[in-house]
């Protein structure tokens, strides 16, 4: 039987892990992503403006972390979005959109008691490591 490789994808360019966990973790082509808050990687700060520009920095938190292993937004097949209100929905799919133009990845959004720094937004993935060919029906 082979043995998995398990890797560590971490970024300078993207907010460090706040606790004991990995920015990201490779498992043969499968990378687990941890939630990203909107926090700006120069200075750990919650990003001004909500939950609007909160998901941008978080997406652009993301980003990083995927090209840091190689790969981009179409890498991502799956995310979990947790956000402090759920009225906040519908300003977080249009800045969703900005990232995930086609073949959206599947995805569940929960409204959760909190979230870490007081943070209006957090987004998690999983994405394929290496190239993909669509086949969508």
């Amino acid at each position: 039987m082979a043995t998995l490789v398990k890797k560590i994808i971490s970024t300078a360019k993207a907010p460090a892990a706040m606790g004991p966990y990995s920015q990201a973790v490779l498992v043969d082509r499968t990378m687990y992503i941890a939630g990203q808050l909107g926090m700006d990687p120069s200075n750990g700060q919650l990003v001004s403006g909500g939950a609007k520009e909160e998901a941008k920095q978080a997406l652009q938190n993301m980003g990083e972390i995927l090209k840091a292993a190689g790969c981009d937004y179409c890498n991502v097949v799956k995310t979990t979005v947790l956000m402090a209100d759920m009225k906040d929905f519908d300003d977080i799919n249009h800045v969703y959109k900005q990232f995930f133009k086609t073949n959206f990845p599947a995805r569940a959004a929960y409204q959760v008691a909190a979230l870490p720094k007081g943070a209006r937004v957090e987004i998690e993935a999983i994405a394929i490591h290496g190239p993909l060919q669509d086949a969508s029906a």
